[in-house]
């Protein structure tokens, strides 16, 4: 799995990779094991205009050595939604998934139906609100 996380928060790539770790914490909380050769990843960069550099090509442009960035002590409520958002979007691609067939092999989607009979079942539907599975199809 390879998670990308996007921000317009201006950080340091120190508080990037912070960042990127935290995306982990999302991953767990769906249940992953994280076991050797998982091949789990997570990248994370900004698009603060204050960090970028300009080009080969680009206008003659002064950069700001000391730019500001968002402080250590101030990662708090980045790293709680970089690790909601994880959960999300992880339980998105499984609730969104299409049954897919190659090299001889067939992979069925979730049964939403079922799914969502369970997870009303053990009290955790609400967990996943935005998702397809709990609404009526």
């Amino acid at each position: 799995m390879l998670v990308v996380l996007a921000t317009h928060a201006p950080l340091s790539a120190r508080t990037l990779q912070q960042l990127a770790a935290r995306a982990v914490a999302g991953i767990a909380r769906t249940g992953s094991a994280f076991s050797s050769g998982s091949g789990d990843y997570a990248i994370a960069f900004a698009t603060a205009a204050a960090l970028r550099i300009p080009g080969e090509h680009a206008p003659e442009v002064p950069l700001l050595p000391l730019a500001p960035r968002v402080r250590n002590d101030a990662m708090s409520p980045l790293s709680g939604a970089a690790i909601e958002a994880t959960q999300e979007g992880v339980y998105e691609s499984l609730l969104q998934a299409v049954t897919v067939t190659g090299n001889g092999h067939t992979v069925e989607a979730l049964p939403l139906e079922r799914t969502r009979a369970l997870l009303r079942r053990y009290g955790v539907l609400h967990c996943i609100m935005g998702s397809r599975v709990a609404s009526p199809s």
